[in-house]
């Protein structure tokens, strides 16, 4: 047994020592992780507690009952309505950026000329770098009752100005439009990269047999790109109760916080940054967000066990 034992362990050990470079780079992001994410987990203990701040956490007394946090949530009509909206936003977020990026980076890849590509990839970028609050700017710039330039062209052509931030319908578009514009980019340079790295003796092969560019697309192009488009959307079920995978704020600051629009446009995080903000709830805000934790990590169990039986190359675990 020994004699086993003891040339694995000399394996591991001149493995781990080939690696160290490696585990070097990678210690600044796990120590990100662990103090934004794994450390604080210990808070969701206020979602069972009447926290006060003047006790901290151990020293704040448990509900009676326990899940009384949860009973206030669920119990009111805004759960209904800020699930609804999370899950709605996400869905078509994901389904159109998904798409978008793709169409884009499929285009971008039949750009030859460096210069004009660089360009392009530069163009669609900007937006990622641009904060919410400068999307605000713009979209109010655009909506703005009185001197936006879209009510502008309206009462010019004869038409009655829209009242863009006391109607929640208009908001249902805005919003989904707003986050395309804003993300399309990031996630069609992920899938050029991808394009990339497909070697050209499978286009070569294809033209040789007469295939046109759709055809190449078709039947070389989607195929190989399949396992990133399948951990991408696995990565995104996982955040479906986010607002817009981490771009909550966007849905706070678009619509500046307007309480008209809150049956369009409020979602879980805002709820629990308002619950936090003007309500100083801190029990029912981390049972709210605990209730999205929870279900967002079964999305991703369930995703990820559907994609496993089907294609088991292509999941996460």
């Amino acid at each position: 047994m020994k004699l086993i034992a003891k040339p694995i362990y000399n394996r591991t050990l001149r493995s781990a020592r080939n690696q160290f470079p490696f585990y070097l780079m990678m210690s600044p992001g796990l120590l990100f992780i662990a103090v934004m994410c794994y450390i604080p987990m210990g808070g969701v203990l206020i979602a069972f507690k009447d926290y006060k701040a003047r006790d901290g956490i151990w020293g704040s007394a448990w509900m009676d009952p326990l899940f009384k946090n949860f009973e206030f949530f669920f119990k009111s009509e805004t759960a209904k309505i800020v699930t609804f909206n999370t899950l709605f936003y996400n869905i078509v977020e994901m389904v159109t950026v998904t798409l978008g990026a793709l169409v884009l980076a499929i285009l971008l890849s039949e750009v030859k000329n460096k210069f004009l590509s660089a360009t392009y990839k530069g163009s669609i970028l900007l937006p990622v770098f641009l904060s919410w609050i400068v999307v605000q700017y713009i979209v109010f710039g655009m909506l703005s009752v009185d001197r936006g330039i879209v009510n502008n062209i309206i009462t010019s052509n004869g038409g009655e100005a829209i009242h863009w931030y006391s109607d929640p319908s208009y908001w249902r578009y805005i919003l989904p439009f707003a986050y395309l514009w804003k993300n399309i980019g990031y996630y069609s340079v992920l899938y050029v990269a991808a394009i990339a790295g497909i070697s050209t003796d499978y286009y070569e092969a294809a033209q040789l047999d007469g295939a046109s560019k759709w055809q190449q697309v078709k039947y070389v192009t989607l195929p190989l790109l399949k396992p990133i488009i399948i951990v991408l959307c696995l990565l995104w079920v996982g955040k479906l109760f986010n607002g817009g995978l981490g771009d909550w704020n966007g849905f706070y600051t678009l619509s500046n916080d307007s309480g008209a629009l809150y049956g369009a446009t409020d979602v879980i995080d805002t709820l629990v940054f308002r619950s936090l903000k003007k309500l100083n709830d801190y029990g029912m805000s981390s049972a709210i967000g605990l209730y999205q934790a929870v279900v967002g990590f079964v999305l991703v169990l369930i995703s990820n066990y559907i994609i496993k039986k089907t294609d088991p190359d292509s999941a996460l675990f």
